[in-house]
Order: C-alpha cells, then sequence, then structure tokens
C-alpha cells in the first residue's frame, strides 16, 4: 500500500504502512481449534507485549485458551484483517474509528469489552491553570476529525468554550468564546511545538506526541477526565457482529478485565493510561 495517511486512535498517532508482523504467547495449539483465538494489535512498546502476555496467560490457565497476538504498524489493517478472517478479535481503537470505519467499508464490526483510554491534556508553558488564559491567546488543537472534535470538547469541558451539540465539531461550532481565544487547528504532530510559538497560550496534545516532546505529562493544566462526552474514546476488544456472543471470545475479554491487568497498566504507563472496563458509565 502506497498511500500514506495520518490516523490518531486512543492518543496514538501512526502514518500508515503496509506491513505486519506475528507474535504468538501462551504456548502451542490446544486440541479444540476453536480454543486458539487471534487478536489483532498495533504493535507497541515492550510494556504492550508484557501486558498482552499477562492476558494470554491468564487465558491458558483459567479458560484454556490459546490467544496469538498479530501485530500491525498501521491502523488500516486490524479491521480488515477481521473482517477477511485473518484474526478473530481486534484491539486498538475507540469507538468513533470503528462508526467511521464500518460506514465506509460496510462492515458489521462490534465491541464486546473495554479496556483503557489515554486521556487528552492541556499544555501550557506560560500558565499553571486554564483559567490564566488571556483575552485573544492562541490554542492549537490536533486538526484530524476526530481528534479536532475531542480537543474542541476537551476546551468546552475546561470551561473556555461552549460548542454545538454534535459529535463532529469544527472551531465553526462554537457558539461561546468569552476570551476570543484564537482556537487553531494544526498537524497532531504540531500540537507540542507550537507552545514554543509566543502567541500559543495554550495546546491540546495527545500524549504519544507529548512523550516524543519530551512534555511531563503530569504538568498539563487540565486534563480529560471520565464521563458522557469521553466515554467514546474507549478502546475495546472488537469482533465481527455474527461472533459477538462466542463464549470464547468472552472468554478473552474476561481474561483481560482482571485487576492483573489493571496493575500492570498502572505500572508501566501511571496516568498516561486508564482503564475503563470497570468504570460507572
Amino acid at each position: 500500500m502506497s498511500k500514506k495517511t495520518n490516523w490518531i486512535i486512543g492518543g496514538v498517532a501512526v502514518v500508515v504502512i503496509a506491513a505486519s508482523a506475528y507474535f504468538s504467547f501462551g504456548g502451542g495449539q490446544t486440541k479444540s481449534a476453536d480454543k486458539t483465538v487471534t487478536i489483532g494489535v498495533i504493535a507497541g512498546d515492550k510494556n504492550e507485549d508484557e501486558i498482552w502476555k499477562s492476558v494470554a496467560e491468564t487465558a491458558k490457565d483459567k479458560y484454556g485458551i490459546t490467544l496469538k497476538t498479530k501485530k500491525f504498524t498501521d491502523y488500516l489493517q486490524p479491521n480488515k484483517a477481521l473482517s477477511a478472517g485473518d484474526v478473530d478479535l481486534n484491539a486498538f481503537q475507540n469507538y468513533p474509528f470503528l462508526d467511521n470505519w464500518n460506514k465506509q467499508y460496510k462492515t458489521d464490526i462490534v465491541s464486546i469489552g473495554d479496556t483503557w483510554t489515554t486521556p487528552l491534556r492541556i499544555y501550557s508553558d506560560k500558565y499553571k491553570n486554564v483559567s490564566e488564559l488571556k483575552d485573544g491567546d492562541q490554542v492549537t488543537i490536533a486538526n484530524d476529525p476526530t481528534n479536532e472534535d475531542r480537543g474542541l470538547h476537551l476546551l468546552a469541558s475546561a470551561g473556555l468554550i461552549k460548542l454545538k451539540d454534535t459529535n463532529k465539531a469544527t472551531p465553526k461550532d462554537v457558539t461561546d468564546n468569552p476570551k476570543n481565544l484564537k482556537i487553531t487547528p494544526v498537524d497532531g504532530s504540531q500540537t507540542a511545538s507550537s507552545l514554543k510559538d509566543p502567541t500559543v497560550g495554550a495546546a491540546v496534545v495527545n500524549t504519544n506526541f507529548a512523550k516524543s516532546a519530551k512534555l511531563d505529562i503530569d504538568s498539563a493544566i487540565y486534563i480529560e477526565s471520565l464521563n458522557k462526552s469521553s466515554e467514546q474514546y474507549f478502546n475495546f476488544i472488537a469482533a465481527n457482529k455474527k461472533d459477538k456472543d462466542k463464549q470464547v471470545y468472552k472468554d478473552v475479554v474476561k481474561s483481560l478485565q482482571t485487576q492483573k491487568t489493571k496493575d500492570l497498566v498502572k505500572k508501566y504507563y501511571g496516568t498516561a493510561e486508564i482503564t475503563v472496563w470497570d468504570y460507572k458509565k
């Protein structure tokens, strides 16, 4: 695939390239073929590998499932592989991404269990609190549709603006802007560096870009909270709709949704990622 696309899902941006690798955890095949499950994930760091290894161990020990992990390096392949039957499940996306995918590709993929989320944050080199932003300050947000909407809702949650009731917000949907903030969409990879611009008072930065820019995530002046607005950005395990009630897949979800997984996510990522399957909606 020669086409490149920047997609940001759950706080991670990837330039699409056609490549994938295959890894497996949890030992060899079981006697029953339906006890072997392959789940597609995005290639991450060694900490993510440890988390999936732990999930595979639980699946094997508690449910007799051999869980294999197939890694992809772009966000187009996991859903294609799921629809084609090359993987049984996948775990990488949030709800707006899946909704757009199903509409665009005429697929019928559904969530069968939430996993975690990466809260969006507002950073500033000039202020310690969002209330300190001055009249006319520039605020940068990512310009891709999902994160533009998400960034605007974060600014609204922080009390800086008011928006029309929409889940596809653009700056044109701002209905109240008491500080006359100049909200500027830029490429997501440029949000962190925009803080060096003297006209920029704050920036909404996805966690992966914050880490790349060596921003201290604990220095953020506002953090996305878990609420009705942010539920759509929860990541989840997905299956083809026709398979959503298979017990073996439900058991894979149970293998992930454990205190052990919760402890590992906290150990490796601190507040950068938060498990959400027990979030009270």
